[in-house]
């Protein structure tokens, strides 16, 4: 069983990270621990869903503020983790060290077990200081992944578009996909 954490962060892009959950739910032998930060909630609702569509593809759902959860250990194994979308805020604080909520603390914990993170800013443009950041998470250890879709696929959905970002993570994942490949 492949236990994967996914970190939904305050960043518009909610597609992206319900299209990435949905993705997780229908692989065998995936099992998908869930942190929906507080911001993450607000944004949702403003994009115009309902925040509690996530944990429909979730086996476990934490509460954001919950430091005691399993997530927050070194000793809890997972496969790897994905911050979807990742807010500048959060980048900063990641970058800095800062673990104030249960997702920055499961990602730092990644950091500091050599697993597998991948970050997925969404924002745009990006100020120096969230490019320091970025950088500084790379040279950590983390995939930074930014949510910008390839059109090489030819896509004709949105869903294709999700879908293509959402393959490029599960790939980082060691997760084999049925995604847009490059043809060459």
């Amino acid at each position: 069983m492949k236990r994967i954490v996914v970190g939904v962060s305050g960043a518009s892009g909610m597609p992206y990270a319900r299209n990435l959950l949905g993705q997780l739910a229908v692989r065998e032998g995936v099992e998908v621990h869930l942190i929906v930060s507080r911001g993450a909630r607000r944004v949702y609702a403003r994009e115009g869903g309902d925040p509690a569509e996530l944990a429909v593809h979730a086996d476990v759902v934490y509460d954001p503020d919950d430091l005691g959860a399993a997530p927050a250990s070194g000793s809890f194994p997972t496969a790897g983790m994905v911050v979807v979308p990742a807010s500048a805020t959060t980048v900063g604080k990641l970058a800095a060290g800062i673990a104030d909520n249960l997702l920055l603390r499961a990602a730092y914990v990644h950091l500091k077990e050599r697993r597998p993170l991948v970050v997925v800013p969404r924002e745009a443009p990006l100020p120096e200081v969230t490019l320091e950041a970025l950088l500084k998470l790379a040279r950590a250890g983390a995939v930074i992944l930014p949510a910008s879709p390839g059109f090489y696929h030819r896509p004709e959905t949105i869903d294709d578009l999700l879908g293509f970002v959402s393959q490029r993570i599960l790939d980082h994942l060691g997760l084999e996909g049925d995604g847009a490949r490059w043809g060459g």
